[in-house]
């Protein structure tokens, strides 16, 4: 394996600047992490109303070039990771605004086997004053998050020998406690000549799961010999201890987050050579919920006593599933879990289902692939094509409140186009009542809970 890099470059002086707080909005709270401060794409604020014919007020919106993941909000800041001109770039705003404060970029040379574009998959983790951007690439940043300079970077897949996965890199690592935690996925030396594609031919080293000190950039532990795929990890605690979660390409993970040890791990992944995991489990109580689409479909686990051991799962032999997410992360609601099933646009359905059997209360047809929000009762559902839909989040029906796909007036003769083109696959998130969605290369912030006056 080749040399490879981890560079510390801030100086101990003034290494902690404070982090005054921008824009006018109190209420609420901030979003720094993929799928929200509690990692499920549930928010905590209320207020929220149904839309006009036009759609919530449109506050601002910028051009995005190529990626694919939303940004994440701290302190009045807004942060987008995209690429442009053969560079990852990390772009911090005004979240209430999206007046620009500052740039960072690096050289990035990712290039997509299956014809995806070169940007970003992973969002921003902002953690105090600093921010973590994880590349397509395999460059791991940590970031001065008020002033965008370096503090320290690991080249990841030169250092682990990952071998370039399906369509990147694509897990937002999560913080605990002191360490950054990375889905990486390496490979022994031997391995690295192996194409891109034929991952049934490469092997683990051990290195799955990476724990970083989040200050300097030093490996705490690794553990597993499985490969990446592009699920989030998940961390809680129950039962007075800390539980982490990681669905790795070959199935899920249970790890002590904190130590690096190895509890359990549950097989679950499709056949299909080209298949991932991406949705990221959802825990409830001490229950862990974890889903794909290419195959075995879902299974709900308990893990309180360290053993995965399924309440329900389904049979994989079975045609029909209980749900079956893609990229998207279903959300949970007093007993029940919403969210879209199905691996294309044609054959995807929104569905409800009974958390603790897996049994479908609805499923709604024909709204493509979604991703979901839940937030005050409700769900916001953002469709692939761009139609922001209002839902209430009632196991009895699909209900919707409002329906609306933003336009954008163009310059050619048709005179407008979608705003949130396709593919519009990052789920909405929700910060002091801004809503921020993007389509294939427009950002928009709407007022989705206006303050009160």
């Amino acid at each position: 394996m080749g040399c490879f890099l981890v560079l510390v470059l801030t100086p101990t002086v003034n290494a902690e600047p404070t982090v005054k707080r921008l824009g006018k909005r109190q209420q609420g709270s901030d979003w720094p992490i993929f799928l929200g401060p509690t990692a499920d794409s549930r928010s905590i604020e209320t207020g929220i109303t149904a839309w006009p014919a036009s759609g919530p007020r449109l506050v601002w919106s910028r051009p995005l070039t190529e990626s694919y993941g939303i940004g994440s909000v701290s302190q009045g800041r807004y942060y987008q990771f995209d690429y442009a001109n053969g560079r990852a770039l990390l772009d911090c705003l005004e979240s209430e605004t999206g007046e620009p404060i500052w740039q960072f970029s690096y050289p990035s040379k990712y290039t997509d086997t299956y014809g995806y574009n070169r940007g970003p998959r992973c969002s921003p983790v902002i953690d105090d004053n600093r921010v973590y951007i994880y590349g397509a690439e395999g460059m791991l940043h940590c970031l001065d998050a008020v002033r965008g300079t370096e503090i320290w970077k690991v080249d990841v897949n030169r250092k682990f020998g990952v071998v370039q996965n399906f369509f990147g890199v694509g897990s937002s690592p999560v913080i605990h406690q002191d360490l950054l935690i990375v889905m990486v996925g390496g490979s022994p030396a031997e391995d690295q000549t192996i194409p891109p594609g034929q991952l049934d031919r490469v092997s683990g080293n051990g290195t799955g799961i990476v724990a970083f000190e989040k200050l300097t950039g030093k490996v705490r532990y690794q553990l597993s010999d499985d490969l990446a795929s592009y699920a989030g990890p998940r961390i809680v605690k129950h039962g007075g201890r800390d539980w982490g979660f990681m669905f790795l390409r070959a199935g899920l993970t249970l790890f002590n987050p904190t130590t690096g040890k190895q509890d359990d791990e549950f097989p679950w992944r499709a056949r299909l050579l080209e298949s991932v995991n991406a949705s990221t489990p959802i825990i409830v109580d001490d229950m862990v919920f974890i889903s794909e689409t290419y195959g075995p479909g879902s299974a709900l686990l308990r893990f309180g006593n360290g053993k995965l051991e399924p309440v329900w799962q389904d049979n994989p032999r079975q045609r029909q599933k209980s749900m079956q997410a893609h990229w998207n992360t279903p959300v949970y609601h007093d007993g029940f879990l919403y969210g879209s099933s199905g691996r294309h646009s044609y054959n995807a359905e929104l569905r409800c289902i009974e958390l603790k059997t897996g049994k479908v209360r609805w499923s709604q047809p024909r709204l493509t692939r979604c991703s979901l929000l839940y937030v005050d009762e409700h769900l916001v559902c953002l469709g692939e094509d761009g139609t922001l839909r209002l839902l209430k989040a009632n196991p009895e029906k699909y209900e919707v409140v409002s329906t609306v796909t933003p336009t954008l007036k163009s310059a050619n003769p048709v005179g407008e186009r979608p705003l949130l083109k396709y593919p519009a696959w990052a789920a909405p998130i929700l910060s002091h009542g801004l809503m921020y969605v993007r389509g294939a290369d427009y950002l928009a912030c709407y007022d989705l809970i206006p303050v009160e006056q």
